[in-house]
């Protein structure tokens, strides 16, 4: 059973040198002609060291609980670690995948709702106060009409980052 945990421990001290040194095995292998794209995740650091971890503790706690033997453990330890390696795998991929994080831009303004905090006279600038990302942004606001303070408006066209034009809600 000492075998089964210390290929566990050995597993879980991969994992925290994984988060330490992220894509050290994809870089030590990258562009080597054979094996150039096998480690681009499938077999990454956090896959290879979820699959030895489990395999080791599941291949221990077999052993402890049942009178198996070592073979029993090995044929008990090898599939719960495949599994948790194939889980690893996909959540990793889930998780790089994501694209949702993407920063605003100035052109996602257009079309947002906001409301004047400071006048805006027909030849000059005022301010408005919109939503960003969810944050509330005060921007320096043009409007080819005067608007007065406390209107509603709608982004028409990003100028600057810190400038737009807009247009007053009609109601």
């Amino acid at each position: 059973m000492a075998w089964f945990l210390g290929v566990g421990i050995v597993g879980v001290v991969l994992l925290a040198f994984s988060l330490l040194l992220d894509g050290l095995l994809e870089g030590l292998l990258d562009g080597s002609g054979l094996l150039d794209g096998l480690f681009d995740g499938l077999l990454s650091l956090p896959v290879i060291a979820s699959f030895v971890s489990m395999a080791g503790f599941a291949g221990a706690i077999a052993l402890g609980t049942t009178d198996v033997g070592a073979l029993g453990a090995v044929a008990v330890g090898v599939p719960a670690g495949i599994a948790t390696g194939w889980v690893t795998y996909r959540l990793c991929r889930a998780l790089m995948d994501d694209r949702s994080g993407a920063a605003p831009r100035g052109d996602d303004l257009i079309g947002t709702p906001g409301r004047v905090v400071t006048a805006i006279p027909a030849d000059g600038y005022g301010e408005v106060l919109v939503r960003l990302g969810g944050q509330p942004v005060k921007l320096a606001a043009k409007s080819p009409v005067a608007v007065t303070r406390g209107a509603d408006v709608w982004v028409a066209e990003a100028l600057s980052r810190t400038a737009v034009s807009v247009r007053p809600v009609e109601r």
